[in-house]
């Protein structure tokens, strides 16, 4: 599922109060049959909703081993990540990150740092993935990258809930997307090239009475 919208629309705060990051004063969130609404943010990874922020958020002292580490304590582990369930199929993913585990994070490319932010994200073996703009300032050829990235991890069963400024991008991942304006859904519907225009046309106008589309 795809989250559209200008700047400032809501897309991160939708995302934030799902992980327990933002209050939610009205409403409920559940996920696989569990109220996640007022749970303690730190609990929320154990339940399988891993979470890669906007704007290649790593820890840039760290060494690459030592943030692919941090993400197998979101799940409750520590110790040797070599002997993880997942290290091998994830760096399998990201064989670039194989190559510089005792690199400086900082140091990586911001195409390499977003790949990090991801495979970190894996490492706590989610049912569920949230993105925050993971194509936001990389160039075209890693763009591509990552949309084939989120395909193959779509096909392995993995959910994805992207939020997304790139409408090329959020049509090639997503099955279905929402146009959010100041927080509120002002367009629903397939992610088809049918309905692109619709979707442009809800994102340049705004919100000027409910245009959802069941399309």
């Amino acid at each position: 599922m795809g989250l559209l919208g200008r700047n400032g629309m809501g897309k991160t705060t939708a995302l934030k109060s799902v992980l327990g990051l933002v209050r939610v004063f009205h409403g409920s969130i559940r996920f696989r049959g569990r109220e996640l609404t007022r749970r303690p943010a730190h609990t929320i990874p154990g339940l399988g909703i891993g979470y890669v922020p906007q704007g290649l958020r790593v820890f840039p002292e760290l060494s690459v081993r030592e943030n692919l580490l941090l993400g197998l304590r979101g799940r409750g582990r520590a110790g040797r990540p070599e002997a993880a369930p997942g290290w091998e199929r994830v760096l399998g993913l990201f064989p670039a990150l194989r190559e510089r585990l005792q690199q400086r994070a900082g140091t990586l490319s911001g195409g390499e740092q977003q790949m990090l932010a991801i495979a970190r994200a894996l490492l706590g073996r989610p049912k569920l993935l949230l993105l925050d703009e993971p194509t936001e300032g990389l160039m075209p050829p890693l763009v591509a990258r990552t949309e084939e990235l989120l395909l193959e991890l779509k096909a392995q069963g993995l959910g994805l809930l992207v939020a997304e400024q790139r409408l090329e991008t959020a049509l090639r991942v997503c099955d279905r997307l929402y146009v959010l304006e100041k927080g509120r859904i002002v367009w629903e519907g397939a992610a088809t090239g049918e309905n692109e225009s619709r979707v442009r046309r809800a994102l340049e106008l705004g919100p000027t009475g409910d245009v959802r589309d069941s399309a």
